[in-house]
This record gives structure tokens, C-alpha cells and sequence, in this order.
């Protein structure tokens, strides 16, 4: 069986993966969205078959997933970002009943059944205070870049409340914060502390079951994972590093196998 490939175009990172007929993992590459949808993904296709050290016509399906998965000309077919996550998680653990996935623009609460079937699942993707962009904004309001997210929230000494009902208002919160003498590591610890209380809301209402799988771009910040680790009593399942991020796209490579295998059988 040839390879397979799975790309995640998400609003923030696209990723793209490339599995082997084994279903292992031989090849990644991830570049910022931007607006050209279309030549970001051709570009990390392009990075991640390199990375394989192999070529096009080696490639036997591809599926897509994410925001802008319908801009991928060449791929066969697309799948939901919920799909992907479900698929994704459970390959990197089987025993994972409840994802997690907050990226740049969406969260997503998933609950899965014993066939990694979708059960249930709730999104907040009408407000951008329950996910990554809530603390990009409360980071640029401070003066601070995205890439110091992580490093700011673990100097933190003490909490701050943020309340995260909006984050059209974040900014007044902020200003209000550093005005009273708050100190931004404290205020972005506050900002996490939010998006943890929004991300088990959104948990609760799935009637989420152990084990949890916490994936996107957010769990990359490791006091976002002990957080929820704390709240949550454990069983919590994280991909290291930045395969956090690639999640979706290896779901999507995993059915983009499934469906590979099933025409070969045809055949």
C-alpha cells in the first residue's frame, strides 16, 4: 500500500502529515495560514513529503480537515475537525472517551464511543473568549508576543482574575489590571485560569469521561495542561511537544488509510 497523507488547515497553523502503510508516522511540516489557504497547504504537503523523503506519486490518498479544508485542490475527500480530533487522539491513545481541542478561533468538546465514533460534542466558536485568540489579545494588549504566552503565564506568583466573559473587552480588564499594579505574568496566569473554567464548562455538558485527550495549539503552554490536569483529578493524556498541534491532521491521514485499504481490497 502506498503512503497517505493528512492536512489540517486550521485558522491559525496549517499542518500536514504523512503516514506510512503501517500507519506510522514518516513525515510533518506546519507553516502559519495566512489568507492564500490554497498555497499554504500545497506548501506543507510539499515540506512534509520532503521530510519523508519521498515524492507525490508515492502518495495514495489524501484527506483534509479543518477551516479551510475545502482549499486543498488535491485532495480525495475532507472530514469535520471534530472527526479528525476523535481519530487523531485515539492514535496516540487508544483509550481515550473525551477530547479537548482549543485552537486559534474554535473550542471543541468531544465525547467518543467504543468504535471512535463522535457520541457528543459541544463547540464555543461564536466567542473568541474561549480560545487561543482570548490570550493572543490579552498578550499584544501587554506589549508581549504570542511566542511568550507560555513564558509569562509560568512566571506567574499570584492569580489575577480575568472574568473572560469577552474578549472585545479583554482589553479594559487588562488596562484596568496593570493599572491597580497587577503584573502581566500574574494577569496572563488569570487569562489561563479562564479558559480552564471554559474549557470544563464545555467538558461538563458532554458528561465527559476519563480518559481525556487535551489537544490544539493551546496545550503546547504547559500551565494550560496542569491546570486542567489539576481540575480534571488526572487520566489526562497530552501528545508531546508540538504534535499537539498535529493531531487533527494525523486523524485525518488515519481514515485517508482506512479508505486507501478499503479500495485496494476492492480492487
Amino acid at each position: 500500500m502506498k503512503y497517505i497523507a493528512g492536512l489540517d488547515i486550521g485558522s491559525t497553523y496549517t499542518k500536514a502529515v504523512i503516514l506510512n502503510s503501517a500507519g506510522d508516522l514518516v513525515g510533518r511540516a506546519m507553516n502559519n495560514t495566512g489568507f492564500k489557504l490554497s498555497e499554504v497547504a500545497r506548501k506543507s504537503f510539499d515540506e512534509a513529503l520532503q521530510d519523508a523523503s519521498i515524492s507525490e506519486s508515492d502518495i495514495g490518498y489524501v484527506i483534509s480537515t479543518g477551516y479551510g479544508r475545502h482549499q486543498v485542490e488535491f485532495r480525495d475527500v475532507t472530514i469535520t475537525a471534530l472527526t479528525a480530533a476523535a481519530r487523531g487522539a485515539h492514535w496516540f491513545f487508544p483509550n481515550t472517551k473525551t477530547v479537548l481541542d482549543i485552537g486559534g478561533q474554535t473550542m471543541k468538546a468531544t465525547k467518543l464511543d467504543e468504535n471512535i465514533k463522535v457520541k457528543s460534542f459541544r463547540l464555543n466558536d461564536k466567542c473568541a473568549a474561549g480560545t487561543g485568540a482570548f490570550l493572543e489579545k490579552t498578550a499584544r494588549y501587554m506589549d508581549f508576543q504570542t511566542e511568550e504566552i507560555g513564558e509569562l503565564a509560568a512566571s506567574s506568583t499570584k492569580q489575577v482574575e480575568i472574568s473572560g466573559v469577552c474578549a472585545v473587552f479583554a482589553e479594559s480588564e487588562v488596562i484596568n489590571q496593570l493599572s491597580i499594579g497587577s503584573e502581566p505574568s500574574d494577569i496572563m496566569q488569570g487569562a489561563m485560569v479562564s479558559l480552564v473554567g471554559r474549557s470544563l464548562q464545555l467538558m461538563r455538558r458532554i458528561k465527559m469521561e476519563p480518559e481525556y485527550t487535551l489537544v490544539g495549539g493551546i496545550m503546547r503552554y504547559p500551565t494550560m495542561v496542569e491546570s486542567l490536569t489539576k481540575e480534571l483529578g488526572g487520566n489526562v493524556n497530552v501528545p508531546e511537544g508540538d504534535l499537539v498541534q498535529f493531531v487533527g491532521a494525523i486523524g485525518a491521514a488515519t481514515l485517508a488509510r482506512q479508505r486507501l485499504s478499503k479500495l485496494e481490497a476492492e480492487r
